[in-house]
């Protein structure tokens, strides 16, 4: 009894210390590879997210010292704020119609250049080029284009559409934004619609044309349900860009003409930094925040749902 009870002990002390150097190895690993990870998060990420919701109940003005605490004034200062919700409902324009034809160009270009035509590592270069150029550098390239080009185009040609710079018109300057913004965005999109596409399998498809299944039908029913993980990935990626749009709208249009063009972002911005009304600038991005979080979380639900039903 009393061998069988030490041995029964010596068991036990040899699992616990199996355990402690177990416990002892994870936390290693731990501190070595996902700690650095972790503190970079929580000090870019976390802490300025804290500290600004923090400034939402303040008067701050983004000088002074002085940061009194005015409890929930800045909200109301936001739902009172008619400017703010007329940006809002044009970004929500803008987000709706560039989402889409981003979308629709992008796959459009991915199922060409995936079809076996000469030539398509060359167009596919090409078409993602433009995502390379900066916001800003492609404000102003468009900026030229459509006040320059495109008039001298619309002199020589007498075409209406182009006789005079579209940046002038409000209702013109705004596609103008969704025009760049399809521009810059498509050729990134395609790319993980390219992917996708090559990632499909061969033997679905030839048996699809084995049942007699062609053209649009085979698109419908085969293609297209099996490219739903890339287009959830690439509607989080145009919904979340488009939503914080600020570069291009400041360089192309600078909110005009008649700030008929002033996305959120940049209201936010001025609001902020130009009006020094930091504590309501801070809660309206903290607002525009919440509405990019909710609408990319339902679209990803909504794919992924989508994705395990095809």
């Amino acid at each position: 009894m009393q061998a069988s009870a030490c041995t029964w002990l010596k068991k036990g002390k040899t699992m616990d210390s199996n355990k402690k150097m177990k416990l002892r190895y994870e936390l290693s690993g731990f501190a070595q590879f996902a700690l650095p990870g972790v503190l970079v998060f929580v000090l870019v990420v976390i802490v300025p997210f804290a500290y600004g919701l923090y400034l939402t109940f303040t008067d701050w003005d983004g000088v002074s010292t002085a940061k009194n605490f005015i409890a929930f004034k800045n909200y109301a200062a936001l739902f009172s704020d008619k400017t703010f919700w007329t940006s809002m409902l044009l970004t929500l324009k803008y987000v709706f119609f560039s989402v889409v034809l981003v979308n629709v160009v992008a796959f459009g270009l991915a199922f060409l250049l995936t079809s076996g035509m000469k030539g398509q590592n060359f167009f596919r270069t090409g078409f993602f080029t433009p995502n390379l150029i900066g916001g800003v550098v492609l404000g102003f390239i468009w900026q030229f284009i459509f006040s320059n080009v495109l008039v001298e185009i619309g002199r020589s040609t007498e075409w209406g559409i182009f006789s005079q710079s579209w940046l002038s018109d409000p209702t013109k300057a705004f596609w103008a934004l969704v025009i760049v913004t399809v521009w810059q965005l498509a050729g990134y999109m395609m790319i993980i619609y390219i992917a996708g596409f090559t990632g499909m399998s061969t033997d679905v498809l030839e048996a699809a044309s084995i049942d007699g299944a062609t053209g649009f039908t085979k698109l419908r029913t085969i293609t297209i349900p099996m490219m739903v993980p890339s287009f959830v990935i690439c509607l989080f990626l145009t919904l979340s860009r488009a939503f914080i749009v600020y570069d291009i709208n400041l360089t192309l249009t600078k909110g005009g003409p008649y700030e008929s063009t002033k996305m959120v972002a940049m209201h936010v911005y001025e609001t902020a930094f130009t009006a020094r009304n930091y504590g309501v600038g801070q809660a309206e991005a903290l607002f525009l925040f919440l509405v990019v979080a909710i609408v990319s979380g339902i679209q990803v639900y909504i794919g992924k749902k989508g994705e395990i039903e095809a």
